[in-house]
């Protein structure tokens, strides 16, 4: 079942929801992955694991930080070992 509503958002959410061929489909996902999230934070706390808005807002940076740190040169390495594995398994499938 589905229902119909009308809502109100920024300028800049339009614009991108205007880019979208199924706007209610991509609202979904959208709403879905939000509440999937809350349900996760909701499952932690009962655990004793207490993530705020903070926490993750300081993993984000984090992460950022530690991406700006990739050099070329660790792409090219990583790669190589990719390649590595790859042939590894092939190998061992024979």
């Amino acid at each position: 079942m589905t229902k119909k509503i009308a809502i109100s958002v920024p300028d800049d959410v339009a614009d991108r929801l205007a880019t979208e061929p199924n706007v209610s489909a991509f609202v979904a996902r959208a709403v879905r992955r939000q509440m999937a999230g809350e349900k996760t934070r909701e499952v932690l706390a009962r655990a004793g694991f207490v993530i705020t808005d903070e926490d993750v807002a300081e993993a984000h940076a984090e992460m950022e930080q530690l991406k700006a740190r990739i050099t070329p040169e660790l792409r090219e390495q990583a790669a190589r070992l990719q390649a590595e594995v790859l042939a590894a398994r092939a190998k061992a499938r024979r």
